[in-house]
């Protein structure tokens, strides 16, 4: 019974949905970059590149030995060069775009932090500080200003 308490306070915090969203955006995100890179940047290329299909190159390293009806005796051993490039292109994009994304909400999150800034919404936590700091330093100021006068 515990344990399921301890589950259900995890779960109502918050932690696990965050988790959910962002395994489930970054699900969506992976689909999206796949279909730009395979169907938005490789055709320019390949066509720059005479037709050459990126995702077939590959290293022969034994070629495929055929039986006499023409079924595969021994499989091809090749090193896919080409599927790699592919995979790195996605991973160049994606990582690019989580940097910017990350980028800009750090922006926003220093943006919200600075009591000062009247345009964004100070979160009530970082004013209290704020209110508390300025207090602290008042008295303190006090307290010397006090201490200068005996």
């Amino acid at each position: 019974m515990q344990l399921f308490k301890e589950f259900k306070e995890f779960a109502v915090k918050g932690n696990m949905m965050d988790m959910a969203i962002g395994i489930i955006i970054g699900a969506a995100f992976n689909k999206v970059i796949d279909v730009l890179v395979k169907k938005v940047m490789l055709p320019p290329l390949s066509l720059l590149t005479n037709g050459v299909n990126f995702r077939d190159k590959r290293i022969i390293l034994k070629e495929a030995v055929m039986n006499i009806d023409g079924s595969v005796k021994t499989d091809e051993v090749a090193i896919g060069y080409g599927a790699f490039g592919e995979a790195f292109l996605d991973f160049l994009i994606i990582g690019f775009t989580v940097f910017v994304i990350v980028k800009f909400l750090n922006r926003l999150r220093n943006r919200a932090h600075d009591t000062q800034d009247e345009t964004v919404a100070t979160p009530k936590d970082i004013e209290l500080l704020s209110k508390l700091t300025q207090l602290t330093e008042e008295q303190n100021n006090l307290l010397k200003s006090k201490k200068n006068h005996n």
